[in-house]
């Protein structure tokens, strides 16, 4: 039980850790935000409850052909708030929008023999 508090800790402190350099700064945010650390953290805590290395194998290249569409998301996001739309709709159109490049990813990837 401990460990699982302690990874909750550990997770939750990197989100909060982000949001706020966020306030201070957002291009060092934006860098910190950049990294993989969602990605990492579930590797290391796959890795120190023994999963076999092949599965963290198996899961670092499926997150590859996964991050591409939520960068459509970064692109479009600033974009529509640029246009004078208002958060709560720029950032649900953003959603949507890379929700809908899920769709049409996933059945390509298949196509070309990437599982996930």
């Amino acid at each position: 039980m401990l460990y699982y508090v302690l990874k909750f800790v550990i997770s939750a402190l990197v989100i909060v850790l982000v949001s706020e350099i966020a306030k201070r700064s957002s291009g060092f945010a934006a860098l910190v935000a950049a990294l993989p650390l969602t990605s990492l953290l579930a590797m290391v805590w796959l890795h120190l409850d023994g999963v076999d290395s092949t599965k963290i194998a198996e899961l670092s290249s499926q997150i590859f052909w996964l991050v591409l569409p939520s960068l459509l998301l970064f692109l479009l996001l600033p974009l529509l708030l640029k246009q004078g739309l208002g958060f709560w709709l720029s950032l649900g159109l953003s959603a949507a929008a890379t929700v809908a490049c899920y769709f049409v990813l996933l059945p390509l990837l298949r196509r070309i023999g990437v599982q996930l």
